[in-house]
């Protein structure tokens, strides 16, 4: 058992709020629906290649989630190897800014290889810091209150990364490309490494109930694999939110769409970024009250029919700039909902001792939704919007499904 006393403690519960508002800062920079696509569309006329770059921003994390919960799984304290993820994470973010500034258009596939080199280290990082985070929310709070922590967390991300789509419309307006991008990656990377110093203050509590590491990592992933075989909630769970991520065929394309039909400002990029964490920020008032009362299989159920609404609007209104701006609100509500909610069901369904494997087990699988984006790409390339969303919708609605099965609280 963990220690009593730092559990649902309020001085953690700010820290980790704060985190969140200065990571909002700094992520919304390249949040992959909106500015990202447009970055590497900058240097690469490649549909395929901005399916990458999306991929990439988040992608990385597969390689070493399993590698990260065989070590986590027999450790006391995490907190030591989270700082180690942060450095990493700073200096990748902060590299991508500078190659942007000193390559730029003088050298695009060079300066495309360095951004795509930052991304993917950006993103193996926080392979090991998901199982570390996921592993100190455990210990920090309890399940009603990781629910009421967490959305306050969101709201404040979704704050955060609302000035920062107001300051990227700005710094798009007033600096050319690709110097505008660079500007925004250094300027972020500093808000972020804010974020990343207070929650390295927080107190964590020591894990007693360890499991014992086993002899190799050969022998870890043969008693993991036993776990998914035998626990039908966890694989029913895995894949209803790995589908989830078939949103992610289509958004990358849905900006490039509306930048082809309607002639697209920094402003209106800017506003497109702070509309879709508006939706985030504001939905987590409804996110946090449900999970509080331990309705987390509710959110998901919500959350996805919210995605297919929106996908069908995107396919439906091209050329609508009022339909862009339902879509990201609505986008930023469904995909908060999601990840709290995921979030929240899987620390429930774990067992204490095996918390790291089985977090891994879900996010390890489910990164795999993150390449959906390089799916959207090749659709984009050789087909068209038509055959991207309808494949798309039908992925959702068999992710909508399964959300029915979800084991909660309750």
């Amino acid at each position: 058992m963990e220690d009593k006393s730092l559990i649902d403690k309020t001085a953690n519960h700010i820290k980790n709020v704060s985190h969140g508002f200065f990571l909002g800062i700094g992520t919304a920079i390249a949040e992959p629906s909106t500015i990202l696509p447009l970055i590497v569309h900058h240097f690469s006329s490649s549909s395929i290649l901005v399916g990458l770059f999306v991929s990439l921003l988040r992608g990385g994390a597969i390689l070493v989630q399993m590698f990260a919960a065989f070590y986590a799984q027999s450790f006391s304290y995490v907190l030591p190897f989270m700082k180690r993820v942060f450095m990493v994470r700073f200096l990748s973010w902060f590299s991508i800014g500078f190659v942007i500034l000193t390559l730029g258009d003088k050298h695009k596939s060079l300066t495309l290889f360095f951004i795509g080199l930052g991304l993917f280290f950006f993103s193996f990082s926080a392979g090991f810091g998901a199982i570390y985070f996921r592993e100190l929310l455990a210990k920090m709070f309890s399940h009603k209150y990781r629910g009421y922590s967490m959305a306050y967390r969101q709201f404040f991300t979704g704050f955060g990364s609302i000035l920062s789509g107001a300051a990227a419309g700005w710094i798009l307006n007033h600096f050319e490309a690709p110097k505008s991008y660079g500007y925004l990656f250094i300027i972020s990377a500093i808000f972020m490494g804010v974020g990343f110093f207070i929650f390295s203050k927080i107190e964590e509590p020591k894990k007693r109930n360890i499991s014992k590491k086993e002899k190799s990592f050969k022998e870890f992933l043969k008693n993991a694999s036993k776990i998914l075989k035998n626990d039908l909630h966890l694989k029913t769970q895995i894949l209803s939110y790995l589908f989830s991520y078939s949103y992610m065929i289509a958004l990358p394309f849905v900006i490039l769409q509306a930048k082809k039909y309607i002639s697209l400002s920094g402003t209106d990029i800017g506003l497109f970024i702070s509309i879709q964490m508006g939706g985030a920020m504001l939905s987590n008032f409804i996110w946090g009250k449900l999970s509080s009362l331990g309705k987390n299989r509710v959110i998901v159920n919500i959350s996805t029919s919210i995605l297919l609404s929106i996908i069908i609007l995107a396919w439906l209104s091209t050329r609508d700039i009022y339909a862009y701006y339902i879509i990201f609100f609505f986008f930023g509500v469904a995909t908060d909902g999601l990840r709290l909610a995921f979030g929240n069901l899987i620390l429930i369904l774990a067992p204490e001792e095996k918390r790291p494997v089985y977090v891994a087990l879900q996010t390890n699988i489910v990164s795999i939704g993150i390449f959906f984006s390089v799916l959207g790409g090749a659709v984009m390339e050789y087909l068209n919007y038509n055959w991207l969303y309808g494949i798309t919708l039908s992925l959702l609605f068999y992710s909508f499904l399964l959300s029915f099965k979800l084991r909660d609280i309750n």
